[in-house]
């Protein structure tokens, strides 16, 4: 899977827009939109993302029956006469296009209300607050966190490394990640100078929240598991992660991770943490919040995972990054697949503290 500065390819490309409110729409807010499934036509060569609608009636109406008929959407479409639609996601601003009547139509009759689908071509959204890697290096290099910066310390100083095999995700799930079984670091596989000089690059973010990549690991998917009773599973793509990664020996670890290398000289420079919202309390069987347990795995977090105090209200699971500069000349991206091994090449001694404007994570 190719990675780029701006994300993995097609990655949060596409998003839905409700006409009537003029907003656009986050699980968090419109827990409905669970209910839709996407896959890829060709895992090794996608044209286009086929989308399903898992009910056989209009959302929250089962006596308005629909036609199980699946959307097949281009990832590359033709914006030449689309309508131009401006938005603001996160206080960072940008135009999307209107992919058209049908696409509108179809996913309309399925939530009972006015939706277009948005594509954003080759516009990207400005990267904010201090999630950007130069900005988060400045904070860094000046050797003291923000004022009420955390003062927790990892057990293994920062300059320790630790790394594990990994795995790529399907990308019918829209997701790319990286996965696997630990294993200990060779003692010649040491980070140089010229390796320590990588900084991440920023070139603009797509429909994703914050920074093109997310990051987390499965052990700390673990511990969140353990807070829901036997026989209920917290699917981990409420995380929205694309990538994750499997071997970390303590929960919450990625905490403090601050640059990976990916296979063989794939890297990436991660800023800030992720603050949780609502989205994780979802159950994705009926678009609607979660009964029981399920319905409350935020506020499970909130107990003792208030851990940045640039969120203090919001839980913490995982860290946003960008990759880093491709050193080979004239590339920008590169390729990780199944099998590649992870490496935390730098750690923070502190968390970092998320500055984001007008960014509510609650």
């Amino acid at each position: 899977m190719a990675a780029m500065y701006t994300g993995f390819p097609h990655d949060r490309h596409f998003m839905l827009y409700n006409r009537n409110q003029q907003k656009n729409m986050h699980v968090s807010q419109f827990p409905e939109m669970c209910l839709f499934k996407t896959e890829f036509d060709d895992n090794e060569n996608p044209k286009n993302v086929i989308v399903t609608y898992t009910k056989d009636h209009m959302f929250d109406r089962p006596d308005q029956k629909l036609s199980p008929t699946k959307l097949e959407v281009s990832l590359m479409p033709d914006t030449k006469g689309l309508q131009e639609v401006h938005i603001t996601m996160h206080s960072s601003p940008c135009v999307g296009y209107d992919m058209g009547e049908t696409y509108d139509r179809w996913f309309s009759e399925r939530f009972g209300y006015e939706v277009q689908l948005l594509y954003i071509g080759n516009n990207r959204r400005k990267v904010l607050g201090n999630v950007p890697p130069s900005i988060a290096l400045k904070q860094a290099q000046t050797g003291s966190p923000p004022p009420g910066g955390d003062k927790d310390k990892v057990s293994s100083s920062s300059s320790s490394s630790s790394s594990w095999w990994g795995i790529t995700a399907k990308a019918s799930s829209l997701l790319g990640a990286v996965v696997g079984s630990s294993d200990n670091r060779s003692s010649d596989d040491t980070q140089t100078e010229s390796e320590a000089d990588v900084s991440g690059i920023d070139e603009g973010i797509s429909f994703a929240d914050v920074a093109p990549y997310l990051i987390v690991s499965t052990k700390s998917w673990e511990n969140v598991q353990r807070r829901v009773p036997e026989g209920e599973t917290v699917d981990i793509s409420k995380f929205r992660p694309n990538i994750v990664v499997e071997g970390a020996e303590h929960e919450w670890d990625e905490d403090y991770w601050a640059e990976l290398r990916v296979g063989k000289s794939s890297r990436f420079v991660l800023t800030q943490n992720c603050a949780r919202c609502y989205s994780l309390n979802v159950d994705y069987e009926t678009g609607k919040v979660g009964q029981g347990e399920a319905g409350k795995i935020l506020k499970k977090l909130q107990r003792d995972r208030r851990v940045d105090p640039g969120a203090k209200w919001s839980p913490v699971f995982g860290r946003y990054g960008f990759l880093a500069r491709v050193p080979e000349e004239g590339k920008d991206t590169v390729e990780i697949k199944v099998g590649d091994k992870v490496e935390v090449l730098k750690r923070n001694a502190e968390r970092t503290r998320f500055e984001w404007p007008g960014l509510s994570t609650n």
